[in-house]
């Protein structure tokens, strides 16, 4: 791969791969370490991909492991974490910036299958593929994602997307993919 290629596609990624560090790790620092790591082995891979599509999806299988190897760690699990804010989103409403900061306080294993099925936009069946889990495995923790998010958004006092209110009466599994 030449330097102008790798420039590219890390211009075009660098911003997922630290989202999915980040939600996964919660922690600045070592979603960049992750974002370094990732890239640095995507320029030292020799094998072309087949397309976009495969490359994406490579990138967030590397992200994820080294997260998960990062967790693992000895020195990871020794160490404590000092509080931090969570990352400005500029790009945000008000209402989207609750909803990220909702989507955000839910426990690790949703909280990476909401931000790769909403955020990043797979499917099931590619999230499954990825992250190496039964497709029905997945299709649980979006559930039970779903419905602790409603929990965290209704103590909230509701949730507004556009000009409907959303509350406990609103949300279901069938509305639910608007969010």
């Amino acid at each position: 791969m030449t330097h102008e290629e790798f420039r590219e596609k890390l211009s075009r990624h660098k911003d997922m791969v630290y989202r999915i560090a980040y939600t996964y790790l919660k922690n600045r620092t070592d979603a960049e370490d992750i974002s370094q790591e990732t890239f640095l082995k995507l320029y030292l891979r020799e094998e072309p991909f087949r397309d976009a599509e495969s490359e994406k999806a490579w990138l967030i299988r590397v992200t994820l492991n080294a997260c998960c190897n990062l967790k693992k760690s000895f020195w990871q699990s020794k160490r404590d974490d000092m509080p931090e804010r969570l990352p400005s989103a500029e790009n945000f409403t008000v209402e989207e910036s609750r909803l990220y900061h909702a989507v955000f306080s839910l426990p690790e294993k949703y909280r990476v299958v909401i931000h790769l099925y909403y955020y990043e936009e797979y499917s099931v069946k590619e999230i499954s593929e990825i992250t190496g889990q039964n497709p029905s495995t997945i299709q649980t923790q979006l559930d039970r994602g779903r419905k602790r998010l409603k929990k965290i958004l209704e103590k909230q006092g509701g949730f507004y997307y556009g000009e409907k209110h959303i509350s406990e009466h609103d949300v279901s599994c069938q509305n639910v993919r608007i969010l």
